[in-house]
């Protein structure tokens, strides 16, 4: 017997539909009485909220797909102004009917445009009978759309007289869409983050056939063990499962040990794994890479990437405010004339340095300098014409701020001291 139960829906579908929603059965019961029947009216709108990777789209997609439900699945993002989303709605309106998968394009510029032609394209579509649903993925961005988008799906059902239903999906909660100016509220349902024995479930469900369920269970485990304090994320765990598995099953292909001897498998892998920690998200390397970098047993050093350097490229000027700085900090202020002048006239070589300053002034370290002083050399050093704009004072703030121009500074002294005592 399925956990699901609805009068209108034979057992069966029921059944398929609780295989492909593990651990959604709650949240997938409350969508199917909302629903009701393909007749009745459901509710005006439904905001469907949790963070990043809880199965929002993918449950509102295979609800949708497996009851053969009249929908409209458009991604904000994608759509990122209120005509191109009104305009991608029709055009998916018009390819639910069989003869015109493709629909044409339906010009739409104002809020009004698109009921009109809404309530005439649903009689054409001769779905006057049953509830269409449109269901808007990423939908926090429509609070970036003008101020009548977010109000008019709220109330869609009842501007344009159809039985519709208008689905958000956001990764932010109800109360920071709300306008101020007030609207029909939505009803609200949440969908939380996946415990870790949730992800044991969902992963170890599509184990390779070549390799029995607890053998993949074991490795599963294994994976969440290490990645699930840093990651939670199911696309990433599944990518991270799949790359990872054939390194595991290396001792059990080369027959030295057995799918029980649990030991000697994570003893196998564990380094791989510690390798693959510094890469989660990133996606430096490609999948074929990874399984190269684990036939020869190399480091992902080798290859070019963000985390095997550590390389940060700063923004064009921040890296002559960082040279004017080491300018400034060694070179005392009545040499920036002689330096950094064309026309500087003639100077008395005689007695020019000091007897303190013949010392290398990078043996004594870096010394203070007013900000007046380094943007004048910054503005002698740069080719072009350099106003001060607000765009440099940020940068100089930045460099401060997060302390980069006092270790570029004090790095460069010891690098100093360390060469003239080789």
């Amino acid at each position: 017997m399925p956990n699901f139960e609805h009068p209108e829906y034979p057992e069966a579908t029921l059944l398929h539909l609780e295989s492909m929603v593990p651990c959604r059965e709650s949240q997938v019961s409350s969508l199917l009485s909302i629903f009701g029947e393909r007749q009745h009216f459901s509710f005006p709108s439904i905001f469907i909220y949790g963070h990043t990777s809880s199965g929002k789209t993918y449950v509102m997609q295979t609800l949708l797909e497996t009851l053969e439900l009249p929908h409209v699945f458009v991604n904000c993002v994608e759509c990122f102004t209120s005509r191109l989303l009104l305009e991608e709605i029709l055009t998916e309106l018009q390819s639910l009917s069989s003869e015109n998968k493709h629909g044409s394009h339906m010009p739409c510029d104002t809020f009004n445009d698109f009921v009109r032609l809404f309530k005439q394209e649903i009689i054409i579509q001769d779905l006057q009978n049953q509830t269409v649903y449109i269901v808007l993925d990423k939908a926090e961005q429509l609070r970036e759309m003008e101020a009548n988008v977010l109000p008019g799906f709220l109330r869609l059902q009842e501007m344009t007289d159809r039985n519709v239903t208008v689905v958000f999906l956001s990764e932010i909660v109800w109360e920071l869409f709300r306008p101020n100016t007030g609207c029909l509220e939505p009803f609200t349902l949440y969908f939380p983050d996946y415990s870790i024995g949730n992800l044991q479930k969902i992963l170890s469900h599509y184990h390779p056939p070549e390799y029995s369920a607890d053998f993949y269970a074991a490795y599963i485990n294994i994976l969440l063990g290490v990645f699930y304090t840093v990651c939670r994320d199911l696309k990433e765990l599944r990518h991270l499962a799949a790359l990872n598995f054939t390194k595991y099953c290396e001792p059990v292909v080369r027959g030295e040990a057995n799918e029980r001897d649990t030991r000697r498998l994570w003893k196998n892998i564990e380094s791989h794994l510690k390798k693959a920690m510094q890469t989660v998200y990133l996606r430096e390397i490609s999948s074929s890479q990874w399984e190269r970098i684990q036939q020869d047993d190399g480091e992902p050093g080798h290859l070019k990437g963000l985390s095997a350097h550590a390389h940060v490229e700063l923004p064009y000027y921040s890296k002559f405010l960082l040279i004017a700085a080491y300018l400034a900090s060694y070179n005392p202020a009545r040499t920036d004339k002689r330096f950094f002048l064309k026309h500087h006239g003639k100077i008395k070589k005689t007695n020019f340095l000091k007897k303190h300053e013949k010392t290398s002034n990078h043996l004594l370290g870096p010394k203070p300098f007013p900000l007046d002083r380094l943007l004048a050399i910054l503005y002698s050093i740069v080719d072009n014409k350099v106003a001060p704009t607000a765009n440099i004072f940020s940068q100089d703030r930045e460099l401060r701020h997060n302390k980069v121009l006092v270790r570029f500074l004090v790095k460069t002294s010891l690098t100093a001291i360390w060469t003239l005592r080789q």
